[in-house]
């Protein structure tokens, strides 16, 4: 049985075991600095900044979705997916499904101009879901980021 629900406290040290695995999945194994700490500062109460779900396969997190508030010029309030996680042993469950479909019926009920997210070009699986779900995939914009070091490097020069 599946289920969804939104995180609580005692979900965190799993969510970050999730995103470990899901680094390691992304070749980068070593890229992920946040702690349990960090989602509990910054993921509880009414200040949050961030929106986890996670996905229970017979009582066990097998998967979250995270997303989050933003502002476009364009749309005004939308929504950032910035990952859906679902444990390899649970992908082609429904499992992700259920917990993409959290995410739109939340950024629905929140009237939202757009949800967005980006997806590795390599990730041909993750990109079908997303093509089947009526999403569009825009092959014509780079993501562009700033690292911690390369933000310091920068305000140092």
């Amino acid at each position: 049985m599946i289920e969804v629900r939104e995180a609580v406290k005692e979900d965190f040290p799993r969510v970050i075991e999730l995103i470990t695995e899901l680094a390691v999945f992304e070749n980068e194994p070593d890229a992920v600095d946040i702690t349990v700490k960090d989602l509990e500062e910054h993921g509880l109460g009414e200040s949050s900044l961030f929106k986890c779900f996670v996905g229970l396969h017979e009582g066990q997190i097998e998967g979250i979705s995270l997303c989050y508030p933003r502002f476009s010029t364009w749309k005004g309030k939308t929504i950032h997916l910035e990952d859906l996680i679902v444990t390899e042993k649970m992908r082609g469950k429904g499992l992700g499904k259920a917990l993409y479909d959290k995410v739109m019926h939340y950024a629905y009920d929140q009237n939202v101009g757009r949800v967005e997210w980006v997806v590795l070009d390599w990730n041909t699986n993750a990109i079908e879901f997303y093509e089947k779900s009526g999403a569009t995939i825009d092959k014509e914009w780079y993501l562009a980021q700033m690292d911690k070091k390369s933000l310091k490097a920068y305000i140092n020069k």
